[in-house]
């Protein structure tokens, strides 16, 4: 009598720890409409030269440029765009515009349109969607309280990017022009540009739906037709004779042309 009562206590136990399960798996809230911010830190002193004028200038300079943007989503759509600066203060030539970077996405329709401050003036770019080959690895980390997983892509033929996505936050999104990961990504790492993206709050009440819509473009380009554009005006870009100068040069001017297009 005693054992089967102790049976009876131990499948009791076992249906009502299923039940909690059960209910877990099912109270599992996944968020298909939200306002993200994400820090954006740059490293400044590496991505700068080591001649007189640098050197002059990296001692008055904090070591990193921080700025806040704002990733607002619903319906399968999404807009990212400038919030605020960080402190301290930096030059203006060094965050000139930034504030005015918009990137609004529809994964319903596959198409895409941004807004970019290129040599002083705004340039729009409209296109399909590309697709980013990602590489899912086996690491996890907890950003902005929900659990990522770690993906890995190349862009550019040679530059790694570092990303770390959830699932719990549907949209197949992130920070900029990131995207293409099974939910939304949290944080970013480009090792090569010395800068990181990473959600620090994610907001759910009281979103601006309306607010999440094209913006207004006179004339857009394709994104072809911005590559070569950006190739046109930096083929007179400065080269110095000596062979150390040169390659620092080049390594400067390829960091400016992948930020441009990323």
């Amino acid at each position: 009598m005693y054992k089967l009562t102790g049976m009876k206590i131990k499948i009791s136990l076992l249906i009502i720890t299923l039940l909690f399960l059960f209910a877990g798996v099912h109270a599992q809230i996944f968020i298909s409409k939200a306002k993200i911010e994400y820090e954006v830190k740059s490293d400044i002193k590496k991505t700068m030269g080591n001649n007189t004028w640098d050197e002059q200038l990296k001692d008055k300079l904090p070591r990193f440029k921080t700025g806040y943007f704002t990733l607002t989503f619903a319906d399968g759509k999404s807009l990212y765009q400038f919030d605020h600066w960080g402190e301290p203060k930096l030059p203006d030539f060094m965050t000139r515009g930034e504030d005015e970077k918009k990137y609004y996405y529809d994964y319903n329709s596959g198409q895409y349109s941004i807004q970019k401050n290129v040599y002083g003036g705004d340039i729009n770019i409209a296109d399909s969607i590309p697709k980013l080959k990602w590489k899912v690895v086996n690491e996890n980390r907890i950003i902005a309280g929900f659990n990522c997983r770690k993906a890995v892509a190349i862009l550019f033929d040679s530059v790694y990017v570092f990303a770390f996505y959830t699932e719990e936050i549907l949209l197949p999104g992130g920070p900029g022009s990131f995207h293409g990961l099974p939910g939304t990504i949290m944080g970013v790492t480009i090792p090569r540009l010395y800068t990181s993206w990473i959600a620090t709050k994610v907001m759910v009440n009281d979103i601006n739906v309306s607010a999440v819509k094209p913006f207004a473009a006179k004339k857009s380009i394709t994104m072809i037709d911005f590559k070569s554009l950006i190739k046109e005006r930096t083929k007179d870009w400065y080269s110095p004779d000596d062979p150390d100068e040169n390659k620092e040069a080049q390594q400067r001017k390829a960091r400016f042309i992948w930020e441009i297009l990323l």
